[in-house]
Protein backbone atom coordinates (compact mmCIF):
# COMPACT_ATOMS: atom_id res chain seq x y z
CA UNK A 1 0.00 0.00 0.00
CA UNK A 2 1.41 3.14 -1.06
CA UNK A 3 1.67 6.34 1.06
CA UNK A 4 -0.75 9.24 -0.34
CA UNK A 5 0.90 12.33 -1.06
CA UNK A 6 0.14 14.72 1.96
CA UNK A 7 -2.75 17.31 1.23
CA UNK A 8 -1.68 20.72 1.17
CA UNK A 9 -3.75 21.69 4.40
CA UNK A 10 -2.32 18.87 5.74
CA UNK A 11 0.94 19.45 5.51
CA UNK A 12 0.34 22.74 7.20
CA UNK A 13 -1.42 21.59 10.15
CA UNK A 14 1.25 18.76 10.49
CA UNK A 15 4.16 21.79 10.70
CA UNK A 16 2.26 23.56 13.05
CA UNK A 17 1.11 20.69 15.49
CA UNK A 18 4.35 19.25 15.13
CA UNK A 19 3.02 15.76 17.11
CA UNK A 20 4.67 12.77 18.08
CA UNK A 21 5.23 9.85 15.45
CA UNK A 22 2.05 8.01 15.10
CA UNK A 23 1.42 4.67 16.86
CA UNK A 24 -0.01 1.80 14.60
CA UNK A 25 -1.90 -0.96 16.36
CA UNK A 26 -0.10 -3.85 17.08
CA UNK A 27 -2.03 -6.05 19.40
CA UNK A 28 -5.28 -7.71 19.79
CA UNK A 29 -7.47 -4.73 21.59
CA UNK A 30 -11.27 -4.96 22.56
CA UNK A 31 -14.09 -1.92 22.64
CA UNK A 32 -17.04 -1.11 23.11
CA UNK A 33 -17.21 0.85 19.83
CA UNK A 34 -15.03 0.73 16.86
CA UNK A 35 -15.03 3.61 14.06
CA UNK A 36 -13.09 3.46 10.99
CA UNK A 37 -11.86 6.85 9.70
CA UNK A 38 -10.72 9.40 11.57
CA UNK A 39 -11.84 12.48 10.12
CA UNK A 40 -14.59 14.21 10.99
CA UNK A 41 -17.55 12.16 10.80
CA UNK A 42 -15.50 9.21 13.10
CA UNK A 43 -14.01 12.05 15.39
CA UNK A 44 -17.52 13.86 16.57
CA UNK A 45 -18.96 10.46 16.81
CA UNK A 46 -16.34 9.56 19.00
CA UNK A 47 -16.14 12.62 21.11
CA UNK A 48 -19.97 12.85 21.52
CA UNK A 49 -20.52 8.80 22.39
CA UNK A 50 -17.59 9.85 25.28
CA UNK A 51 -18.91 12.82 26.23
CA UNK A 52 -22.67 11.17 26.64
CA UNK A 53 -21.18 7.66 28.20
CA UNK A 54 -17.53 8.32 29.66
CA UNK A 55 -17.35 5.14 30.59
CA UNK A 56 -17.29 3.59 27.01
CA UNK A 57 -14.31 2.41 25.69
CA UNK A 58 -14.03 3.47 22.16
CA UNK A 59 -11.37 2.60 19.82
CA UNK A 60 -10.97 4.81 16.27
CA UNK A 61 -8.85 3.25 13.26
CA UNK A 62 -7.40 5.96 10.90
CA UNK A 63 -5.90 4.17 7.90
CA UNK A 64 -3.32 7.43 7.49
CA UNK A 65 -3.44 10.14 9.60
CA UNK A 66 -6.44 11.77 11.24
CA UNK A 67 -6.69 14.59 8.29
CA UNK A 68 -5.58 12.52 5.37
CA UNK A 69 -8.83 11.91 3.79
CA UNK A 70 -11.66 14.74 2.73
CA UNK A 71 -11.24 16.34 6.49
CA UNK A 72 -8.06 17.63 5.73
CA UNK A 73 -8.42 18.17 1.89
CA UNK A 74 -11.68 20.48 1.77
CA UNK A 75 -11.92 23.63 0.49
CA UNK A 76 -13.06 24.92 4.34
CA UNK A 77 -16.40 26.34 3.64
CA UNK A 78 -18.49 26.30 6.43
CA UNK A 79 -22.08 26.20 4.67
CA UNK A 80 -25.27 25.17 6.41
CA UNK A 81 -28.01 23.13 4.53
CA UNK A 82 -30.46 26.40 3.60
CA UNK A 83 -29.79 26.03 0.42
CA UNK A 84 -30.39 22.07 0.41
CA UNK A 85 -34.51 23.20 1.50
CA UNK A 86 -36.29 22.90 -1.34
CA UNK A 87 -34.84 18.85 -1.47
CA UNK A 88 -35.17 18.62 1.99
CA UNK A 89 -39.14 19.51 1.56
CA UNK A 90 -39.45 17.05 -1.11
CA UNK A 91 -38.08 13.67 1.02
CA UNK A 92 -38.63 14.57 4.36
CA UNK A 93 -41.61 17.06 4.39
CA UNK A 94 -41.55 21.09 5.61
CA UNK A 95 -41.25 20.40 9.18
CA UNK A 96 -38.50 18.11 9.49
CA UNK A 97 -36.69 20.53 6.65
CA UNK A 98 -37.12 23.41 8.79
CA UNK A 99 -35.40 21.46 11.80
CA UNK A 100 -32.62 19.98 9.55
CA UNK A 101 -31.95 23.93 8.57
CA UNK A 102 -31.84 25.28 11.82
CA UNK A 103 -30.04 22.11 13.63
CA UNK A 104 -27.06 23.00 10.22
CA UNK A 105 -27.17 26.60 11.30
CA UNK A 106 -26.84 25.97 15.04
CA UNK A 107 -23.74 23.30 14.38
CA UNK A 108 -22.05 26.40 12.62
CA UNK A 109 -22.11 28.03 16.32
CA UNK A 110 -21.64 24.88 17.75
CA UNK A 111 -17.73 24.45 15.86
CA UNK A 112 -17.25 27.68 17.12
CA UNK A 113 -17.96 27.64 20.41
CA UNK A 114 -16.02 23.60 20.73
CA UNK A 115 -13.06 25.12 19.18
CA UNK A 116 -13.17 28.29 21.25
CA UNK A 117 -13.87 25.48 24.18
CA UNK A 118 -10.89 23.64 23.78
CA UNK A 119 -8.59 25.83 22.50
CA UNK A 120 -8.45 24.80 18.95
CA UNK A 121 -6.42 27.15 16.36
CA UNK A 122 -8.43 26.22 13.29
CA UNK A 123 -8.60 30.09 11.67
CA UNK A 124 -11.79 29.55 11.82
CA UNK A 125 -13.96 33.01 11.06
CA UNK A 126 -17.59 33.01 10.99
CA UNK A 127 -17.81 35.76 8.33
CA UNK A 128 -20.60 34.22 6.13
CA UNK A 129 -20.92 33.30 2.75
CA UNK A 130 -22.08 34.82 -0.86
CA UNK A 131 -24.29 32.92 -3.33
CA UNK A 132 -23.80 34.78 -6.67
CA UNK A 133 -25.10 34.56 -10.24
CA UNK A 134 -21.89 35.23 -13.16
CA UNK A 135 -24.26 35.33 -16.07
CA UNK A 136 -27.59 36.37 -16.73
CA UNK A 137 -28.97 32.82 -16.99
CA UNK A 138 -27.79 32.51 -13.34
CA UNK A 139 -29.67 35.16 -12.33
CA UNK A 140 -32.63 34.90 -10.29
CA UNK A 141 -31.44 31.12 -9.26
CA UNK A 142 -31.63 32.41 -5.27
CA UNK A 143 -35.01 34.14 -5.80
CA UNK A 144 -37.78 30.92 -5.22
CA UNK A 145 -35.04 29.69 -2.26
CA UNK A 146 -35.28 32.87 -0.61
CA UNK A 147 -38.87 32.93 -0.64
CA UNK A 148 -39.48 29.33 0.64
CA UNK A 149 -36.98 30.63 3.47
CA UNK A 150 -38.79 33.86 3.98
CA UNK A 151 -42.14 31.98 4.09
CA UNK A 152 -41.24 29.40 7.04
CA UNK A 153 -39.63 31.98 8.78
CA UNK A 154 -35.99 30.42 8.44
CA UNK A 155 -34.69 32.94 5.73
CA UNK A 156 -30.93 34.15 6.62
CA UNK A 157 -29.85 35.45 3.15
CA UNK A 158 -30.35 39.39 2.25
CA UNK A 159 -30.01 40.57 -1.69
CA UNK A 160 -26.78 42.44 -1.97
CA UNK A 161 -26.61 45.73 -3.89
CA UNK A 162 -23.65 46.63 -6.54
CA UNK A 163 -21.37 47.55 -4.12
CA UNK A 164 -21.81 45.23 -1.09
CA UNK A 165 -21.56 42.27 -3.96
CA UNK A 166 -18.31 43.43 -5.39
CA UNK A 167 -16.99 44.65 -1.19
CA UNK A 168 -17.93 41.37 0.01
CA UNK A 169 -16.35 38.88 -3.45
CA UNK A 170 -13.67 41.33 -3.94
CA UNK A 171 -14.88 40.35 -8.12
CA UNK A 172 -16.46 42.05 -10.80
CA UNK A 173 -17.17 38.94 -11.94
CA UNK A 174 -20.63 38.69 -10.27
CA UNK A 175 -23.75 40.15 -11.26
CA UNK A 176 -25.77 39.16 -8.63
CA UNK A 177 -25.76 37.98 -5.42
CA UNK A 178 -27.09 36.92 -1.70
CA UNK A 179 -25.21 36.61 1.52
CA UNK A 180 -25.99 35.13 4.62
CA UNK A 181 -24.04 35.75 7.65
CA UNK A 182 -24.91 31.99 9.08
CA UNK A 183 -21.69 30.48 7.22
CA UNK A 184 -17.71 31.00 7.31
CA UNK A 185 -14.33 28.78 6.61
CA UNK A 186 -12.06 27.04 8.38
CA UNK A 187 -8.29 25.58 7.79
CA UNK A 188 -10.37 21.98 7.79
CA UNK A 189 -7.15 19.97 8.52
CA UNK A 190 -6.57 22.08 11.91
CA UNK A 191 -10.01 21.58 12.98
CA UNK A 192 -9.41 17.29 12.14
CA UNK A 193 -6.41 16.89 14.08
CA UNK A 194 -7.95 19.46 16.95
CA UNK A 195 -10.64 16.93 16.89
CA UNK A 196 -8.21 14.36 17.12
CA UNK A 197 -6.26 16.22 20.28
CA UNK A 198 -9.53 16.36 22.18
CA UNK A 199 -10.26 12.86 21.45
CA UNK A 200 -7.33 11.90 23.23
CA UNK A 201 -7.54 14.19 25.93
CA UNK A 202 -10.99 12.44 27.14
CA UNK A 203 -9.94 9.30 26.64
CA UNK A 204 -10.57 7.86 23.31
CA UNK A 205 -7.88 5.85 21.65
CA UNK A 206 -7.07 6.62 18.13
CA UNK A 207 -4.30 4.89 16.00
CA UNK A 208 -3.18 5.73 12.56
CA UNK A 209 -1.52 4.32 9.81
CA UNK A 210 -3.70 1.34 11.07
CA UNK A 211 -6.39 0.30 7.91
CA UNK A 212 -8.93 -1.74 8.03
CA UNK A 213 -8.07 -5.33 5.96
CA UNK A 214 -10.62 -7.57 6.81
CA UNK A 215 -13.94 -7.28 8.66
CA UNK A 216 -14.86 -10.38 10.22
CA UNK A 217 -19.29 -9.77 10.87
CA UNK A 218 -19.62 -11.48 14.07
CA UNK A 219 -20.62 -10.71 17.02
CA UNK A 220 -18.41 -8.92 18.43
CA UNK A 221 -17.15 -7.37 15.08
CA UNK A 222 -13.70 -8.83 14.42
CA UNK A 223 -11.62 -5.59 12.90
CA UNK A 224 -8.19 -6.92 11.17
CA UNK A 225 -5.50 -4.63 10.21
CA UNK A 226 -1.81 -5.07 8.77
CA UNK A 227 0.09 -5.37 12.56
CA UNK A 228 -3.29 -5.98 14.84
CA UNK A 229 -7.44 -6.39 15.87
CA UNK A 230 -9.63 -5.24 17.64
CA UNK A 231 -13.15 -6.85 18.24
CA UNK A 232 -16.14 -4.47 19.26
CA UNK A 233 -19.61 -4.87 20.45
CA UNK A 234 -20.50 -1.62 17.68
CA UNK A 235 -18.63 -0.22 14.90
CA UNK A 236 -19.37 2.61 12.86
CA UNK A 237 -17.76 3.05 9.12
CA UNK A 238 -16.50 6.71 8.82
CA UNK A 239 -15.25 6.06 5.33
CA UNK A 240 -17.32 8.25 3.43
CA UNK A 241 -15.58 8.16 -0.41
CA UNK A 242 -13.80 4.99 0.75
CA UNK A 243 -16.66 3.19 1.72
CA UNK A 244 -17.83 1.76 -1.67
CA UNK A 245 -14.41 0.07 -2.35
CA UNK A 246 -14.67 -1.86 1.07
CA UNK A 247 -18.41 -2.66 1.03
CA UNK A 248 -19.90 -3.20 -2.47
CA UNK A 249 -23.61 -2.41 -0.86
CA UNK A 250 -23.37 1.29 -1.43
CA UNK A 251 -21.68 1.06 -4.70
CA UNK A 252 -25.07 1.58 -6.63
CA UNK A 253 -25.71 4.58 -4.12
CA UNK A 254 -22.54 6.70 -4.87
CA UNK A 255 -20.67 8.02 -7.35
CA UNK A 256 -16.91 9.26 -6.99
CA UNK A 257 -15.89 12.39 -8.14
CA UNK A 258 -13.05 15.07 -7.45
CA UNK A 259 -13.27 18.52 -6.24
CA UNK A 260 -9.97 20.65 -7.64
CA UNK A 261 -9.02 23.31 -5.45
CA UNK A 262 -5.80 25.83 -5.86
CA UNK A 263 -3.79 28.10 -3.07
CA UNK A 264 -2.07 31.26 -4.14
CA UNK A 265 0.74 32.65 -2.45
CA UNK A 266 0.79 35.23 0.22
CA UNK A 267 -0.61 38.09 -1.55
CA UNK A 268 -2.12 40.29 1.97
CA UNK A 269 -2.10 43.84 -0.07
CA UNK A 270 -3.66 42.48 -2.74
CA UNK A 271 -6.55 40.55 -0.87
CA UNK A 272 -6.73 43.86 1.16
CA UNK A 273 -7.05 46.04 -1.62
CA UNK A 274 -9.38 43.40 -3.24
CA UNK A 275 -11.31 43.48 0.22
CA UNK A 276 -11.05 39.47 0.92
CA UNK A 277 -9.60 40.50 4.13
CA UNK A 278 -11.67 38.30 5.99
CA UNK A 279 -13.42 35.06 5.90
CA UNK A 280 -16.53 34.38 4.06
CA UNK A 281 -16.81 32.01 1.53
CA UNK A 282 -18.07 32.82 -2.04
CA UNK A 283 -20.04 29.97 -4.32
CA UNK A 284 -21.02 30.88 -7.66
CA UNK A 285 -24.09 29.43 -9.21
CA UNK A 286 -22.75 27.05 -11.17
CA UNK A 287 -24.07 23.12 -11.65
CA UNK A 288 -20.44 22.38 -10.52
CA UNK A 289 -19.65 25.61 -8.44
CA UNK A 290 -16.53 27.66 -8.30
CA UNK A 291 -15.54 28.84 -4.51
CA UNK A 292 -12.95 30.75 -3.11
CA UNK A 293 -12.38 32.43 -0.43
CA UNK A 294 -9.23 34.03 1.89
CA UNK A 295 -7.04 32.50 4.51
CA UNK A 296 -5.70 34.57 7.49
CA UNK A 297 -2.21 34.67 6.07
CA UNK A 298 -3.02 36.15 3.21
CA UNK A 299 -3.67 33.63 0.28
CA UNK A 300 -6.86 32.79 -1.99
CA UNK A 301 -8.19 29.16 -2.44
CA UNK A 302 -10.21 28.50 -5.25
CA UNK A 303 -11.85 24.72 -6.07
CA UNK A 304 -13.80 23.96 -8.36
CA UNK A 305 -16.22 20.61 -8.29
CA UNK A 306 -17.38 17.86 -10.61
CA UNK A 307 -14.10 17.62 -12.70
CA UNK A 308 -13.06 13.72 -12.69
CA UNK A 309 -15.42 10.80 -12.02
CA UNK A 310 -14.33 7.60 -10.70
CA UNK A 311 -14.86 4.23 -12.65
CA UNK A 312 -16.45 1.65 -10.38
CA UNK A 313 -16.01 4.37 -8.12
CA UNK A 314 -12.29 3.04 -7.72
CA UNK A 315 -9.99 5.56 -5.81
CA UNK A 316 -7.09 5.65 -8.07
CA UNK A 317 -3.93 7.71 -7.73
CA UNK A 318 -5.13 10.78 -9.20
CA UNK A 319 -7.40 11.64 -6.36
CA UNK A 320 -3.93 11.97 -3.97
CA UNK A 321 -1.74 14.49 -6.34
CA UNK A 322 -1.85 17.83 -7.98
CA UNK A 323 -4.55 18.68 -9.80
CA UNK A 324 -5.18 17.02 -13.36
CA UNK A 325 -7.29 20.49 -13.87
CA UNK A 326 -5.10 23.35 -13.11
CA UNK A 327 -5.79 24.73 -16.45
CA UNK A 328 -9.68 24.82 -15.42
CA UNK A 329 -8.43 26.65 -12.17
CA UNK A 330 -6.17 29.01 -13.68
CA UNK A 331 -8.79 30.59 -15.66
CA UNK A 332 -11.29 30.69 -13.36
CA UNK A 333 -8.91 32.64 -10.84
CA UNK A 334 -7.91 34.96 -13.81
CA UNK A 335 -11.82 35.30 -14.30
CA UNK A 336 -12.38 36.27 -10.53
CA UNK A 337 -9.53 38.16 -10.47
CA UNK A 338 -7.97 39.88 -13.70
CA UNK A 339 -5.76 41.78 -11.70
CA UNK A 340 -4.79 39.54 -9.33
CA UNK A 341 -0.35 39.77 -9.57
CA UNK A 342 0.36 36.23 -7.34
CA UNK A 343 1.01 32.84 -9.08
CA UNK A 344 -0.54 29.73 -7.84
CA UNK A 345 1.69 28.02 -4.65
CA UNK A 346 -0.05 24.12 -4.80
CA UNK A 347 -3.00 22.60 -6.30
CA UNK A 348 -4.63 19.37 -5.10
CA UNK A 349 -7.61 16.93 -5.25
CA UNK A 350 -9.85 14.73 -3.33
CA UNK A 351 -12.82 12.72 -4.01
CA UNK A 352 -16.18 13.76 -2.97
CA UNK A 353 -18.97 11.21 -2.74
CA UNK A 354 -21.98 12.43 -4.46
CA UNK A 355 -24.92 10.26 -3.17
CA UNK A 356 -28.16 10.47 -5.88
CA UNK A 357 -30.12 13.03 -3.66
CA UNK A 358 -27.14 15.12 -2.98
CA UNK A 359 -27.25 14.70 0.41
CA UNK A 360 -25.71 12.09 3.15
CA UNK A 361 -27.21 9.00 4.57
CA UNK A 362 -27.07 6.86 7.77
CA UNK A 363 -28.35 3.51 9.38
CA UNK A 364 -27.14 0.18 9.99
CA UNK A 365 -25.41 -2.65 7.58
CA UNK A 366 -28.48 -5.06 6.67
CA UNK A 367 -28.13 -7.82 8.61
CA UNK A 368 -25.72 -6.60 10.85
CA UNK A 369 -27.74 -4.41 13.51
CA UNK A 370 -24.50 -3.15 14.98
CA UNK A 371 -22.49 -2.04 12.34
CA UNK A 372 -23.35 1.48 11.56
CA UNK A 373 -22.53 3.77 8.43
CA UNK A 374 -22.20 7.54 7.30
CA UNK A 375 -21.64 8.93 3.92
CA UNK A 376 -22.20 10.51 1.09
CA UNK A 377 -22.06 13.81 1.94
CA UNK A 378 -22.07 15.12 -1.68
CA UNK A 379 -18.98 17.61 -0.85
CA UNK A 380 -20.72 19.43 1.75
CA UNK A 381 -19.59 17.79 4.72
CA UNK A 382 -17.85 20.29 7.64
CA UNK A 383 -20.45 21.62 8.82
CA UNK A 384 -22.74 18.55 8.12
CA UNK A 385 -20.66 15.77 9.30
CA UNK A 386 -21.03 17.16 12.91
CA UNK A 387 -24.62 16.57 12.21
CA UNK A 388 -24.00 12.65 10.89
CA UNK A 389 -22.08 12.13 14.48
CA UNK A 390 -25.41 13.24 16.36
CA UNK A 391 -27.20 10.60 14.37
CA UNK A 392 -24.81 7.76 14.66
CA UNK A 393 -23.82 8.65 17.96
CA UNK A 394 -28.32 8.50 18.93
CA UNK A 395 -28.34 5.21 16.80
CA UNK A 396 -25.56 3.65 18.42
CA UNK A 397 -26.78 4.64 21.74
CA UNK A 398 -30.35 3.40 20.62
CA UNK A 399 -32.13 6.67 21.71
CA UNK A 400 -35.78 7.26 20.25
CA UNK A 401 -35.36 11.25 19.31
CA UNK A 402 -35.53 13.63 16.36
CA UNK A 403 -31.84 12.17 15.25
CA UNK A 404 -33.12 8.14 15.11
CA UNK A 405 -36.27 9.05 13.30
CA UNK A 406 -34.14 11.33 11.52
CA UNK A 407 -34.84 10.70 7.06
CA UNK A 408 -31.17 10.79 7.01
CA UNK A 409 -30.87 7.75 9.29
CA UNK A 410 -32.64 5.68 7.14
CA UNK A 411 -29.99 4.51 5.07
CA UNK A 412 -29.54 5.19 1.19
CA UNK A 413 -32.43 6.52 -0.83
CA UNK A 414 -32.00 6.50 -4.95
CA UNK A 415 -28.97 4.86 -6.60
CA UNK A 416 -27.42 5.46 -10.16
CA UNK A 417 -27.07 2.89 -13.12
CA UNK A 418 -24.31 -0.10 -13.23
CA UNK A 419 -20.91 0.34 -14.80
CA UNK A 420 -20.13 1.29 -17.49
CA UNK A 421 -23.87 3.20 -17.98
CA UNK A 422 -22.87 5.20 -14.95
CA UNK A 423 -19.74 6.32 -15.73
CA UNK A 424 -20.62 7.42 -19.60
CA UNK A 425 -23.48 9.29 -18.56
CA UNK A 426 -21.72 11.12 -15.80
CA UNK A 427 -19.02 12.03 -18.12
CA UNK A 428 -21.90 13.21 -21.21
CA UNK A 429 -23.31 15.06 -18.44
CA UNK A 430 -20.52 16.44 -16.87
CA UNK A 431 -19.60 17.51 -20.63
CA UNK A 432 -22.79 18.98 -21.90
CA UNK A 433 -22.76 21.11 -18.53
CA UNK A 434 -19.32 22.66 -19.58
CA UNK A 435 -20.48 23.14 -23.03
CA UNK A 436 -23.95 24.84 -21.71
CA UNK A 437 -21.75 26.80 -18.90
CA UNK A 438 -19.74 28.17 -21.87
CA UNK A 439 -22.24 29.51 -23.99
CA UNK A 440 -24.12 30.95 -21.52
CA UNK A 441 -21.20 32.52 -19.95
CA UNK A 442 -20.44 34.03 -23.81
CA UNK A 443 -23.97 35.03 -23.38
CA UNK A 444 -25.29 32.34 -25.76
CA UNK A 445 -27.71 30.27 -25.46
CA UNK A 446 -26.78 26.57 -25.06
CA UNK A 447 -27.41 23.77 -27.68
CA UNK A 448 -31.19 22.55 -26.63
CA UNK A 449 -29.36 18.90 -26.29
CA UNK A 450 -26.92 20.19 -23.81
CA UNK A 451 -29.93 21.78 -21.98
CA UNK A 452 -31.31 18.50 -21.60
CA UNK A 453 -28.45 17.15 -20.39
CA UNK A 454 -27.85 19.35 -17.57
CA UNK A 455 -31.03 18.82 -15.93
CA UNK A 456 -29.80 14.90 -15.30
CA UNK A 457 -27.01 16.79 -12.66
CA UNK A 458 -29.38 20.01 -11.92
CA UNK A 459 -32.67 18.39 -11.01
CA UNK A 460 -32.90 20.31 -7.32
CA UNK A 461 -32.68 23.50 -9.10
CA UNK A 462 -29.79 25.69 -9.87
CA UNK A 463 -29.61 27.13 -5.92
CA UNK A 464 -29.18 23.72 -4.64
CA UNK A 465 -25.90 22.80 -4.83
CA UNK A 466 -22.81 20.61 -3.91
CA UNK A 467 -19.45 22.67 -3.34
Amino acid sequence: MTTPQRPYWLQQALEQEQPAPAIPLQAHVEADICIIGGGYTGLWSAIQLKQAEPALNIVVLERELCGSGASGRNGGCLLTWSTKYPSLCRRYGAQEAARLVRASERAVLEIRDFCEQHSIDAELRIDGTCYTATNGFHSGAMDKLVAGLEREGLNSWSRLDESELLARTGSEAHLEGHFSPLAGSVQPALLVRGLRRVALSIGITVYEHTPMTRMERSQPTLIETPHGSVTANKVILALNAWTPSLFKEFDKHLVLVSSDMAITNPAPAELKRLGLNHGAAVVDGRTFVHYYRSTPDGRLMLGKGGNMFAFGNRLHKAFDQPSRYQTILKRALQRFFPDLKTGIAATWTGPSDRSATGLPFFGRLEGDSDIYYGLGYSGNGVVQSLLGAKILTSLVLGRNDDWTRCGLAQGPQGQFPPEPVRWLGAITVRNAIRRKETAEDRGHQPWPWDRWLARFADTAGKADKET
